[in-house]
C-alpha cells in the first residue's frame, strides 16, 4: 500500500523589510560554538519521586519487536545503515504523553505493543535507571524539549510528566538562527562530539522539539594487539573487492541457526557487547533481515553456545542519517503524521493551529576499532503547528502604495513612507 505523501500547511505572508541606516543600529550577535544560549527551565520544574516498573519479558520483547520492526523499515539496500531503537524510542515515548485518543492509541501500540504510555514511562524510567555507565563502558543518555516562546505553551502536566521520567532538559526559545545553533551545540555536545548538528533550519510553522541523544563509548574486554589486525579481502553489495584491515581474535560465544552464524563479543566490563551475525552466502543481508522478529532477534543472542570462535571483524566508521516519518506510519502511526488528525492536545496549545508531527529525524554514527566501538544517535520530533483555513480579504501591492510602521499602544506612526517604485 503507497503510503500518502505528507505536506506541511503553509501561510502566505507579504512582508516588507524596511532598512533605515540612520535610526537602526545593528549589533551582531555571536552564539558560542559549544555551549547552549536559552535558558534552562528545568530548574524551575522539581521533579517528583516515580514509581518504577521491573523490566520483565513483556517489556523486553514488545521493545525488541519495536527495535527490529523500526530497523527493517529503515535499512537502506545500497549502503550502511544504523538506527538506535532506543533513542527513537525515548524521543517517540516523550511525544506520545502529549497524545490523546486515537493518535495516542496508535503511538502506543506502535511503540509498546499493549503497552500503555502510562506504563512505559515507568519501564523506561527504570531502564534508563540499571543502564551501566563506567570508565571503560560508557552508554549516556539524554533528554530536550524546546518550544517556541510567545507562539507555543506547553502543557505543565505534560512537562511533568517529563521531568520525573525522562529528566529532560527544558528550553523555551526564539526559534530562530541563535535556536537552530542552540540545538545543534546541545546535540554535539550530548553524543560527545560524534553527531555535530540534528538541524539545518527551523521552519516558521514549528513549535516544539522534542530531542534524545544516545552516546556509547567502551572498550573491547580485550583489545586488539597489532599482530591480530591484518590486510584482507572484503567483497561489497555490488560484489566488488575492498581491501580492508581485519581484526582477529578468539571469541567464546558462538551464533548459530538455519540461514546465518555469528558470534558475541563482549566489552569491558561486561555490561555491553558487541554481536555480528553473518547470513549464509545464498541468502542476502536484506532477505535475512525480513525474516527476523524480536523473539528471534532476543533467542538467537540467549541461546548462543559457548565454543571458540575465531573472529575476523572489518574496522570501519561511517554516519547514517534517516527520516523516519515513513517507517512510523508503516507501524501503524499514522495520525501523528496529519495535520487534521494529529490529537496532541496533552501537549500544549498554539495559537497558530493544530499540532501534528512533521517530521523524525534519526541520525547515527559509529567507529569499531582495536580499542573499542563509539556510537552516537540522535532523534528529533519535530511538533509543527497547521494554520487554520479562514475566510479571507487578498490585498496585492502591486502598483504604489503607502506604508507605516506604528507604535501599537498608540497606534502612531514611528515610519511612514511612499513605495512608488520597486527599481
Amino acid at each position: 500500500m503507497m503510503i500518502p505523501e505528507l505536506k506541511k500547511l503553509f501561510t502566505a505572508i507579504l512582508s516588507i523589510t524596511i532598512f533605515i541606516g540612520a535610526l537602526i543600529n545593528i549589533t551582531a550577535c555571536s552564539f558560542s560554538t559549544s555551549k547552549v544560549q536559552a535558558a534552562n527551565l528545568m530548574d524551575r520544574i522539581k521533579a517528583n519521586p516515580v514509581s518504577e516498573k521491573n523490566i520483565d519479558e513483556k517489556f523486553i520483547y514488545n521493545t525488541a519487536d519495536f527495535s527490529i520492526e523500526l530497523f527493517k523499515n529503515s535499512i537502506d539496500d545500497k549502503e550502511n545503515s544504523l538506527i538506535s531503537p532506543l533513542s527513537a524510542m525515548l524521543a517517540l515515548a516523550m511525544t506520545a504523553n502529549g497524545a490523546d485518543n486515537e493518535t495516542l492509541a496508535q503511538m502506543e501500540k506502535a511503540l509498546g505493543k499493549d503497552i500503555s504510555i502510562e506504563d512505559l514511562n515507568k519501564y523506561l524510567y527504570t531502564y534508563m535507571k540499571k543502564l551501566p555507565n563506567e570508565e571503560k563502558s560508557k552508554l549516556t543518555i539524554a533528554n530536550s524539549i524546546w518550544f517556541k516562546e510567545n507562539d507555543f505553551m506547553p502543557s505543565k502536566d505534560f512537562l511533568q510528566i517529563i521531568a520525573d521520567y525522562y529528566k529532560a532538559d527544558i528550553f523555551k526559545a526564539a526559534f530562530d538562527s541563535s535556536t537552530v545553533s542552540d540545538i545543534n551545540n546541545w546535540v554535539k555536545s550530548k553524543t560527545n562530539g560524534m553527531i555535530d548538528k540534528i538541524l539545518n533550519k527551523i521552519d516558521p510553522e514549528d513549535v516544539m522539539y522534542l530531542i534524545n541523544a544516545v552516546a556509547f563509548d567502551a572498550e573491547w574486554e580485550t583489545v586488539y594487539e597489532k599482530a591480530s589486525v591484518h590486510e584482507d579481502i572484503f567483497t561489497d553489495v555490488y560484489g566488488n573487492r575492498q581491501k580492508v584491515e581485519f581484526m582477529n581474535s578468539e571469541e567464546n560465544l558462538y551464533i548459530e541457526e538455519e540461514n546465518a552464524v555469528g558470534f558475541v563479543k563482549p566489552y569491558a566490563k561486561n555490561h555491553y557487547s558487541f554481536v555480528a551475525i553473518l547470513p549464509d552466502e545464498n541468502i542476502s543481508v536484506n532477505e535475512y533481515i525480513k525474516t527476523l522478529t524480536g523473539q528471534k532477534f532476543i533467542d538467537l543472542i540467549k541461546n548462543a553456545k559457548i565454543t571458540l570462535v575465531r573472529a575476523s571483524l572489518p574496522k570501519f566508521k561511517y554516519e547514517y542519517t534517516i527520516k523516519m516519518n515513513e517507517t512510523l506510519e508503516s507501524l501503524g502511526m499514522t495520525d501523528a503524521f496529519l495535520p487534521d488528525k494529529a490529537d496532541f492536545s496533552k501537549l500544549g496549545k498554539s495559537d497558530i493551529g493544530n499540532l501534528y508531527i512533521s517530521e523524525v529525524l534519526h541520525k547515527t554514527f559509529i567507529s569499531v576499532d582495536e580499542l573499542g566501538t563509539k556510537a552516537g544517535a540522535v532523534t528529533s520530533v519535530d511538533i509543527t503547528a497547521a494554520g487554520i483555513p479562514v475566510n479571507f480579504k487578498t490585498v496585492k501591492l502591486n502598483r504604489p502604495f503607502i506604508f507605516a510602521i506604528i507604535d501599537n499602544s498608540t497606534n502612531l506612526p514611528i515610519f511612514i513612507g511612499t513605495v512608488l517604485s520597486l527599481k
